[in-house]
């Protein structure tokens, strides 16, 4: 919390030590039960809405006028098989059981619709049993072009229950995968199109039967079971809608057996007269009540009255023109899943075994199609910052060449560099342990027991400012030493060829990763540590000083191509990459810095992608970038404010510093087809309008609290990322220099890689 980072926090501090064990003051914050998620009692539930309006029939209650063509027509969809929730290949094994078992309907002509099968040699195979069974059917194919149009649904899901964040944390296993699915309702709704092909039968049909029944592709209907649906239909004609209870079936053969008569008491199909004004909601997807939200718009009482609205689910919707124009008859019945223990069980068990297999099922579904779709021949050595036509541009090398030789040659005096270089050793004893103070935090002065630090923002401790003869004691110096000089000694082998260049920074990576008399231990545990503190363990925030990482993995691709990283060199530092996205994910610091609400956590999603797309496990780039766009919606104002930096004692320093990180996350997520640069919430809330209001601040007096001085120039490179991406200036200014007119190197707290005139698309 806030109070935490304040100078009020040295007097809390006794009072949140009394009361902490007593209260879940997380659960006060974020409106939580301890462990489980949203208190039901603060959540809407379906009856909540009142008693439907009772039907209007037509005069007379009977129906006027009739259709030509079949008395029903009854779709059946199929779609794609979803493991474990289904066997692999039941799609079509229930198609060819229907086909062969189910006996004909009377005044009924059967269709089906194929619908979006994603496997190619399923697709055809069901095509082929329809096709050499005489049956019609409705083809709509996936397209793969349309699919890899399709972004997360962030927007439904509120910033405080997104993935990482300690309201995530809090929920359970089945309500944090409900969240998953509502930032997959996009891409659900297409691969599944649940009620795309029901409302595609329903407007096919109406042309050609008095009844529709658009029907999911695993009902079966015996005789009897018809008989008892065409003598409740003809009983009350009048009515629009009949509803036609379910019965979930564990043995198909029983089907068979004549006279056979299942309690049918699962959630119902709909029967629909050809006239009826009510269709089905595109908007609800696949696993979360796609047709249960018609059942609630019609007034149809069941089990459903009583379920939740969660935070992230889509709203109850009003009850239609014709709620309670229905009549319930006869049943259908659901053939087997082939998993028994999630079709019948006493209490609920086997509905929610149905709902955690339905949610692993589709998650793992729509991860393969994203994989299959984005990364076949993707490479793991593409830039992902620093762009490539720009490294080619020989008019932008010529301007920047003096400069980068100029700091390359300074760089080749210096280092290599290692952690078993400072002249102190951390809480662990280990010199091979990555080790830094807390910056702002100082001793009390009154050295009272349990209070034994303050917190001074923006006022950094002895030793912590970079550079100064001090922080030779720590590691702090030398590893921005080894982000800044082997990126630049790249950039500079990379231009001239000069082998010295690419030798040194060889050097420098081999010393600080991968020599094990010099290595670096994969974790930053004692990152920003408070002596007496936290078992004298690092904080959460101490994560943020490996922020530069990202550009000297551009460093290392461009070694890695032109031969001064040896393959043996990659397979080392994979390895150490890997341990450490391992610890930045699961250590109490990595899940405390993702939870983050401010530059922190974005800097944090700037490491795991980028570590991510090195390593070439594009799923969890994908994930970071989706959660990043949560992110946006917490951190922004809808005016484009940073309200978190806007309250540190050097608040121009963190808008600028936070919006460059967001310009790198931006950039990656541009090179691996993800578009964080256009995104925006329901009020605006953007990287473009915060771009924008920053930089409305751009050659005036900065309105808030500036502590120390502030580098004017750092304006630029926002500006320059900006004209790229939306074209004219936010602001009017008297002259707008090239790129190169401005400086290339900039202070590594500002958050500005050397030499960032090449991850720029343009001299704009």
């Amino acid at each position: 919390m806030v109070v935490r980072h304040s100078r009020a926090w040295p007097l809390v501090r006794p009072v949140y030590a009394m009361v902490g064990p007593f209260v879940d003051l997380r659960s006060l914050v974020f409106g939580l039960q301890a462990g489980r998620g949203p208190a039901a009692s603060a959540m809407p539930r379906a009856r909540d809405r009142g008693e439907p309006p009772a039907c209007r029939e037509p005069g007379g209650g009977v129906r006027a006028g009739g259709r030509t063509g079949s008395e029903f027509v009854l779709y059946r969809i199929v779609g794609n098989d979803l493991w474990p929730r289904h066997r692999v290949g039941q799609s079509r094994e229930n198609v060819a059981w229907i086909l062969e078992h189910e006996p004909e309907l009377s005044g009924c002509e059967k269709r089906w619709v194929v619908n979006r099968i994603v496997d190619p040699g399923e697709e055809e195979a069901i095509l082929r049993l329809l096709e050499e069974a005489g049956q019609e059917y409705v083809h709509i194919p996936f397209r793969w072009d349309e699919y890899r149009a399709i972004g997360w649904d962030a927007c439904g899901v509120p910033p405080e229950y997104a993935p990482g964040t300690r309201g995530f944390q809090q929920l359970s296993e089945l309500m944090q995968g409900r969240v998953l699915m509502r930032l997959y309702r996009h891409k659900n709704n297409y691969v599944m199109n649940n009620n795309g092909a029901r409302n595609a039968a329903l407007r096919g049909g109406r042309g050609r039967a008095e009844w529709v029944l658009p029907w999911d592709g695993n009902c079966f209907v015996t005789r009897e079971a018809w008989d008892e649906i065409v003598a409740g239909v003809r009983a009350r004609p009048e009515r629009t809608y009949h509803i036609v209870p379910m019965a979930r079936i564990t043995g198909n053969e029983d089907l068979r057996q004549e006279g056979f008569r299942p309690e049918a008491k699962e959630e119902p199909q709909v029967l629909f007269h050809w006239d009826a004004r009510e269709e089905f909601d595109e908007a609800f997807f696949y696993g979360r009540r796609p047709k249960v939200e018609l059942l609630w718009r019609l007034g149809v009482k069941g089990p459903w009255d009583e379920w939740l609205r969660e935070p992230w689910d889509l709203d109850f919707p009003a009850f239609a023109d014709e709620a309670g124009c229905y009549t319930e008859c006869g049943w259908v019945a659901r053939l087997f899943s082939g998993r028994a223990e999630q079709e019948v069980s006493k209490r609920d068990e086997a509905f929610q075994s149905r709902g955690l297999a339905r949610i692993e099922a589709v998650g793992a579904m729509l991860e393969r199609v994203d994989e299959l779709a984005f990364d076949e021949g993707r490479g793991r050595l593409a830039l992902c910052v620093i762009n490539e036509d720009r490294l080619a541009d020989e008019r932008l090398a010529q301007s920047l060449h003096e400069p980068l030789l100029a700091y390359a040659n300074e760089a080749l005096g210096r280092g290599p560099f290692s952690v078993v270089d400072k002249t102190t050793l951390p809480p662990s004893g280990d010199a091979h342990d990555y080790w830094h103070p807390a910056p702002y935090y100082w001793p009390h002065p009154l050295r009272i027991p349990g209070l034994p630090y303050v917190m001074r923002d923006g006022e950094r401790v002895p030793g912590t400012r970079l550079y100064e003869p001090e922080s030779d004691r720590y590691d702090r110096t030398r590893l921005q030493r080894l982000f800044d000089d082997g990126l630049v000694l790249a950039l500079a082998h990379h231009a001239t060829g000069d082998e010295r260049y690419g030798t040194h920074a060889t050097r420098l990576i081999r010393r600080w990763f991968l020599e094990e008399d010099t290595a670096m231990n994969p974790h930053l545990e004692y990152a920003q540590v408070r002596r007496g503190h936290n078992q004298n363990r690092g904080s959460s925030s101490g994560l943020i000083e490996f922020k530069d990482l990202y550009c000297l993995l551009d460093g290392l691709r461009l070694l890695l191509r032109n031969g001064a990283l040896t393959d043996s060199d990659r397979s080392g530092l994979e390895n150490w990459l890997g341990r450490y996205l391992d610890w930045l994910r699961t250590s109490p610091q990595g899940v405390g810095e993702r939870a983050s609400e401010n530059n922190h956590g974005t800097y944090y999603d700037l490491q795991i992608a980028s570590i991510a797309a090195f390593l070439g496990e594009w799923r969890l780039v994908r994930e970071t970038l989706r959660d990043s766009r949560s992110r946006i919606l917490a951190q922004f104002a809808p005016d484009g404010r940073l309200p978190k930096e806007l309250a540190r004692t050097t608040s121009a320093h963190y808008e600028c510093f936070t919006i460059q990180g967001w310009i790198h996350l931006a950039r990656l997520g541009e090179s691996v087809g993800e578009d964080l640069w256009s995104f925006e919430g329901p009020e605006g809330q953007g990287l473009r309008r915060g771009m924008e209001w920053l930089l409305a601040h751009m050659g005036k007096p900065w309105p808030y609290q500036q502590i120390d001085a502030f580098d004017e120039e750092r304006f630029y490179p926002i500006l320059f990322a900006y004209l790229e991406k939306y074209g004219e200036p936010p602001v009017e200014l008297a002259e707008i220099p090239a790129s190169t007119d401005v400086k290339p190197v900039f202070f590594p707290h500002d958050g500005i890689p050397p030499f960032w005139q090449f991850t720029l698309q343009s001299d704009s």
